[in-house]
């Protein structure tokens, strides 16, 4: 097995190089609903919102940026005890474990910062490799959106909305 990347929190000024494979995933069409053409000010706004939500990157000191995930609330006020997390991995390292690093490390820091859940808004439902990672994590499919998001191959496909309690400290 590959050593595991190292994980830590990204800064403003870690953009630069996250935006590359923010571009990569984003202009496939097949995960993420903004748009391709998404301006570098929006994207990093978007990714990097600032407290109280959360940027992570894994990195290979000889490769760069593997993958990146961003952990927030789900909502404000009242529903803000439930996080949401949205994750990206460099396609060229798909495989190798990187996701279930940052999904376990992900769901260990939203546990810390004391969320009692994560709820993933938007799953694509013919995301096989990643509705089986989360899966594996304890999540469970709590409703699908008939289609709810516009493929770039297959045009518009359900999304799923997937739910798992976190143990807090």
């Amino acid at each position: 097995m590959e050593p595991a990347a190292k994980l830590r929190r990204a800064s403003d000024a870690d953009w630069p190089v996250l935006s590359p494979l923010w571009r990569a995933v984003v202009a496939a069409g097949d995960t993420y609903f903004c748009a391709p053409d998404t301006p570098e000010s929006v994207a990093a706004a978007f990714w990097m919102p600032g407290d109280p939500a959360e940027t992570w990157l894994a990195e290979d000191l000889n490769i760069g940026v593997l993958g990146t995930y961003l952990l927030k609330p789900n909502q404000i006020g009242l529903g803000d005890h439930v996080a949401n997390a949205g994750f990206m991995v460099d396609p060229v390292v798909r495989g190798r474990g990187i996701g279930r690093q940052l999904g376990e490390h992900c769901l260990a820091r939203a546990a810390e910062l004391g969320y009692r859940a994560m709820q993933f808004n938007a799953v694509v439902a013919n995301n096989a490799t990643a509705l089986a990672l989360w899966r594996s994590l304890g999540f469970v499919i709590v409703g699908t959106v008939p289609k709810a998001f516009r493929h770039r191959q297959l045009g518009e496909i359900d999304i799923h909305i997937m739910h798992r309690f976190l143990e807090v400290p």
